[in-house]
């Protein structure tokens, strides 16, 4: 009788082992739930450092070696503090606002204020990353957005209006639109495409800083002197920094290591190459001589361009992309602002405003299934209402940007003026505000001149 029993209770256990192995525990407690994956999260981890590293030092030595050498440490402080305002704001309230649980599409609730809610766990959805670092990767999206915005502007807008600007123009224009295209809002309901921030970042930023050209005004000396930019050696390194950036940017945003990160990768390198040899091609036609400060703009350009379609387009139409960039931000720069006669002082606007609106566009002419399930097909693949949705997201960025930037800098101007004084911007704002020149000579040839009140020598 023992022996049956023993017999009876040995089946039973093998039997019980034969169900673990084909349910494990887990199963039962997270049947639908994610789970955190090593892999993807430690992509995350460096995509979301590499993201930073491209706003400082990248865009920070971008921008600070294309103004004049009176002007260098004010252009890099604003990138670098719109690091440091745009973070906390996000922390606070710009996440909840742009991921939080959705309401009739508009905008977030306030689930995550200050990261409440926020943990190791996977984050929503079927992301495979912990919440920390889908958060902080979004808000340095957040963060270079702002940042591009000061190119506009740079050389006269006073800092505490711009402190004041990044706070509001994150809150009542970025959250909006980050909630529309990537929060689950209406433009994600209609189906329009944007991998990694061709609405979102590029568009709103570059019409942003078109805005703030306008609204401001231009520099005493626009028109005047040759903007030449001052050391082409740091905005070369701020360019290359920038292009390495863009693997975290482009790439990071599949939120996943998997074939759409390395596709987006891929699209990545071929765009802006063919975007900066576009521009040598087209600059040695027209010019009769290719220069760096081109070269470099140009493949910009082709990083722009790609940015919207990276995990969408197959390498080839990234090719195109890049290619086509080249001349459209080409004619932005050299002959609309020309004509127009606007001060967009580092081409915010011709850059990334122009080249996002072409790649938003382009996404819906060469999306296709066939390298991402997750996407559509566009016109050239047979659907031509992805056209009609990409062409919507566009205009209701550059709406959004155009009126809500317009309205941040008015409510700005009741508080603190939007410029600074005539004088102040002639002697230079790294000296007249910051005290903090970049060069000791630039210090003591100003200092000098400064003596005289002479702004006619301030000018020189």
């Amino acid at each position: 009788m023992d022996g049956f029993v023993k017999k009876r209770a040995s089946i039973f256990f093998v039997f019980l082992l034969y169900l673990l192995f084909l349910f494990p525990i887990s199963a039962f407690a997270q049947e639908n739930e994610p789970v955190v994956d090593t892999g993807d999260t430690t992509w995350l981890l460096v995509a979301a450092a590499i993201v930073i590293f491209m706003h400082v030092p990248g865009l920070a030595l971008f921008y600070g070696g294309l103004v004049s050498e009176r002007n260098v440490v004010s252009t890099m402080m604003h990138s670098f503090v719109s690091l440091l305002t745009v973070t906390i704001v996000w922390v606070l309230w710009g996440y909840s606002l742009s991921f939080g649980q959705d309401v009739g599409g508009i905008i977030g609730k306030l689930d995550y204020l200050a990261f409440n809610g926020v943990g190791g766990e996977a984050a929503f959805g079927s992301l495979t990353i912990p919440h920390y670092i889908f958060a902080i990767f979004q808000g340095a999206f957040a963060a270079i957005t702002v940042a591009i915005i000061s190119g506009g502007i740079a050389g006269r807008i006073s800092f505490p209006a711009w402190v004041m600007f990044s706070v509001l123009w994150i809150t009542f224009v970025y959250a909006p639109m980050a909630h529309w295209v990537w929060g689950g809002g209406w433009l994600f309901a209609m189906g329009e495409l944007d991998f990694a921030g061709g609405t979102v970042v590029h568009i709103l930023s570059g019409v942003s800083a078109l805005t703030a050209a306008l609204v401001i005004g231009p520099r005493y000396e626009h028109m005047k002197k040759n903007d030449a930019p001052h050391n082409i050696v740091l905005f070369l390194i701020g360019a290359a920094t920038l292009w390495f950036g863009w693997f975290g940017f482009n790439a990071g945003s599949a939120l996943s290591a998997n074939g759409i990160t390395a596709l987006a990768f891929a699209n990545t390198q071929v765009a802006a190459a063919a975007g900066g040899l576009g521009w040598l091609i087209i600059e040695w036609m027209v010019r009769k001589r290719p220069t760096l400060v081109g070269t470099a703009t140009g493949a910009i350009g082709g990083l722009v361009g790609i940015t919207p379609a990276a995990g969408f387009v197959t390498i080839p139409s990234a090719l195109i992309i890049g290619l086509a960039s080249a001349p459209i931000c080409y004619f932005a720069i050299h002959f609309v602002k020309a004509r127009l006669k606007y001060d967009d002082t580092l081409d915010a606007f011709g850059v990334h405003g122009i080249c996002g609106i072409w790649g938003s566009i382009a996404t819906g002419l060469f999306a296709t299934k066939s390298v991402n399930p997750a996407g559509n097909n566009g016109l050239f693949y047979g659907n031509p209402e992805q056209l009609f949705h990409q062409v919507i997201g566009v205009i209701v960025a550059v709406l959004l940007a155009a009126v809500g930037t317009y309205i941040v800098l008015k409510i700005v101007s009741l508080f603190t003026p939007l410029r600074v004084k005539k004088e102040d911007e002639l002697l230079g704002l790294d000296l007249s505000f910051h005290q903090e020149p970049a060069y000791s000579d630039v210090d003591q040839s100003i200092e000098e001149k400064g003596k005289s009140n002479d702004i006619a020598s301030l000018m020189s």
